[in-house]
């Protein structure tokens, strides 16, 4: 219809906007009645302010791009253990250039032997800085891979849609040879990302069994999304569910009209990410904006050709191929969108697994309890020998 649709049609597109906003956090409706008592000038104000606050998305590694399988390039960063950026192709990495032609390959800096490597997967409708704290924490003291996903962040959209947990699990092959060609590698993944190093496990097993030495799964789930209420009552989530395809196509094919109505309900799509990324009443709001900021970059067309996906996924078999290695299996036990006993069924089919329930935490986890998820991540590290701890 357009934007001949009146004040009415542009209402019904905010609130569609804002819906996929929700889904961009994995999640339905709510909001915080009192955000709606507060003008809306006053909260645009407080919104640019919080934007300019904190560090959050500022830390730069060394870039790469990988090439995926179906030409699609995604981009990464490189940290080494000099106390800042990695070095690059000097690291081991293979690079391509911004006209897609490849770079050189080095060796391990400093000896013939590559180091320990890991790699962080974000979650649906993040980025690589979503690892922002853990980057932080571990920035100089072991050489870490951060790579935004398709259609996320810096990375390039792809031909194939709708997009396939598979198809992630590709890309991920595609990164770790690119940015980590040898030596040993931790796997480290939240939610959407977690899921992505299961689905490269179920297609790589002897990548996992030659060079994998431990592998952190973080607020994510193994299968039967299909099933997570999102704290609604589940009449309401059964009638989603019936229509939200459908809706998300025709949403698709008029991505302007939604990105223009979601913009025009940020202060109802603020609140939609509050209650389902975070728990605790003292999270910081320039971490909360932060999150914000993130999911909203994602276009609604993006949302869109992920969202089937999810209630595909079942990759319980593949953690077979994690059984015999350190693993860390760790959720907040207020998660809506993966919650907390996707995380100990994940920990049940790793018998090692060190299992973490974060009291008063949400989805995110990492950011809004930093120092609880960068502790189990360091103690994995030791015991997988490779950490920061070790010696």
């Amino acid at each position: 219809m357009g934007e001949t649709t009146g004040g009415g049609g542009w209402r019904r597109a905010g609130f569609a906007g804002a819906a996929i906003g929700v889904l961009a956090a994995g999640a339905a409706a709510g909001v915080a009645v009192e955000r709606l008592t507060v003008g809306r000038s006053v909260r645009q104000k407080a919104r640019l302010a919080l934007d300019a606050t904190g560090p959050y998305g500022t830390l730069r590694g060394t870039p790469g791009r990988a090439l995926a399988d179906d030409g699609t390039v995604l981009a990464y960063e490189t940290d080494g253990t000099d106390g800042a950026a990695g070095t690059g192709a000097a690291d081991g990495a293979r690079v391509v250039d911004g006209a897609g032609e490849a770079g050189r390959t080095g060796a391990a800096e400093g000896s013939g032997e590559a180091p320990v490597t890991v790699v962080f997967s974000h979650g649906f409708c993040l980025s690589q800085d979503s690892w922002h704290y853990q980057r932080e924490a571990l920035r100089g003291r072991v050489r870490t891979v951060f790579w935004d996903q398709r259609g996320h962040g810096r990375s390039a959209r792809g031909p194939e849609e709708p997009v396939t947990i598979d198809r992630l699990g590709r890309d991920l092959k595609a990164v770790i040879d690119a940015a980590a060609p040898e030596g040993p590698l931790v796997l480290v993944g939240h939610s959407m990302g977690g899921m992505t190093v299961m689905a490269l496990a179920d297609r790589h097993p002897e990548l996992i069994r030659d060079r994998v030495v431990g592998v952190a799964l973080i607020g994510t789930s193994a299968g039967r999304l299909e099933e997570v209420s999102y704290g609604l009552p589940l009449a309401g989530v059964n009638a989603v569910r019936r229509v939200l395809p459908g809706v998300l196509r025709a949403l698709g094919s008029q991505a302007e009209l939604v990105e223009k109505g979601r913009r025009a309900t940020a202060d109802l799509f603020a609140g939609l990410v509050k209650k389902y990324s975070f728990a605790s009443k003292d999270v910081d709001p320039a971490v909360v904006r932060f999150a914000e900021r993130m999911i909203e970059s994602v276009p609604v067309d993006v949302v869109a050709a992920f969202y089937p996906a999810f209630g595909a996924h079942d990759k319980l078999a593949a953690l077979a191929a994690f059984r015999d290695l350190p693993a860390l299996a760790l959720a907040g036990d207020q998660d809506l969108v993966t919650p907390a006993s996707h995380t100990e069924a994940i920990a049940e089919a790793l018998p090692g697994s060190h299992l973490v329930v974060v009291p008063d935490a949400g989805h995110l986890v990492m950011l809004e309890r930093p120092g609880a998820v960068t502790d189990a991540l360091t103690a994995l590290l030791a015991r997988a020998g490779e950490g920061p701890d070790n010696g």
